[in-house]
């Protein structure tokens, strides 16, 4: 997420009243999470654990729950709770605008689209022409939809990021100001969900087909021309890559990426990245071949435990 204008770093800690090491007028361009930030950008970090990573990722300003050695070329902002104070950063530049219509007066709709009765389309969203979006889709904020676009009926584009920390109270969430770019020649089914990215954009690429009851998390990606079969579930931070097929009631853990081409059967488990232009199923997803030999060998068990009883 990018900033209206370029701040300085003691603006910045003004903000969330921090203390800061670096020059005060260091240049602060924006926030996001660390898989997507630039220079420029803050990140947060609040566990040793991953100290090393964030302030050797490509983000400039580091929000951190320490005082450590800053990196050359880099800032710090050093907060008591970075979770905290990062949601303070995206409520000031991304505060929730609530709506006194079903059409928001800032949302820009093209040429020979149709909008069905009882949607809601919130502030600054685009929709291109030609599209049919069905009664009862709720278009969050922010969400850019392509040309040629179909959105069946009560699909959700832009609903927040399933993330949250574990306080002594309960959980916390982190503050979604991210957006959802559905791209052109896109179909998406009934009842689908589609989050948007907490700091960055969760995208469905052009031509690509998604059946209903498919939940997208957060940051993901899908590329082009991919085919989605129904109540697939996708985490958050998961890269699809073009022209990716999968079926029905397939599960998928966050953070990993699905290799162009690739085909995943019905009611598997993906909990690792897969390589492009292969077939898997199962739980854990595996390739054909590999599966194959796996069954094979579990039917020879009961064979095997007769033998071994019989050489008692």
């Amino acid at each position: 997420m990018k900033f209206p204008k370029a701040h300085t770093l003691q603006e910045i800690a003004n903000l969330i009243s921090v203390d800061f090491i670096g020059d005060k007028d260091f240049p602060v361009l924006g926030m996001n999470e660390i898989h997507v930030v630039e220079p420029g950008d803050i990140v947060f970090v609040d566990h040793p654990k991953y100290y090393d990573k964030a302030l050797q990722s490509a983000a400039t300003i580091v929000l951190i729950n320490k005082e450590v050695d800053c990196p050359e070329g880099k800032a710090l902002l050093i907060s008591d709770d970075p979770f905290r104070d990062f949601n303070k950063l995206t409520t000031y530049f991304k505060p929730f605008q609530s709506s006194n219509s079903a059409i928001s007066s800032s949302a820009k709709i093209g040429e020979g689209t149709v909008v069905q009765p009882n949607c809601f389309i919130g502030n600054n969203v685009t929709i291109g022409d030609n599209c049919i979006i069905h009664s009862n889709v709720s278009i969050y904020d922010n969400t850019v939809i392509g040309n040629n676009v179909v959105i069946h009926a009560g699909t959700v584009l832009g609903a927040s990021a399933f993330y949250y920390k574990n306080r002594p109270e309960g959980f916390d969430q982190l503050l979604s100001g991210g957006r959802v770019i559905i791209q052109d020649n896109v179909h998406i089914g009934a009842a689908c969900t589609i989050d948007k990215g907490v700091t960055g954009d969760t995208t469905i690429g052009e031509g690509s087909k998604l059946d209903n009851q498919i939940q997208v998390g957060h940051d993901t990606i899908i590329g082009k021309k991919c085919l989605i079969a129904s109540q697939v579930g996708i985490a958050g931070c998961v890269v699809i890559e073009d022209e990716v097929t999968i079926w029905g009631q397939v599960g998928m853990t966050s953070g990993i990426t699905i290799g162009a081409k690739a085909v995943i059967s019905a009611q598997s488990g993906v909990s690792k990245s897969l390589e492009g232009g292969k077939s898997y199923f199962g739980t854990p997803a595996d390739d054909f071949r590999s599966k194959y030999k796996e069954i094979a060998s579990i039917k020879k068990i009961p064979e095997i435990l007769e033998i071994l009883k019989k050489n008692k």
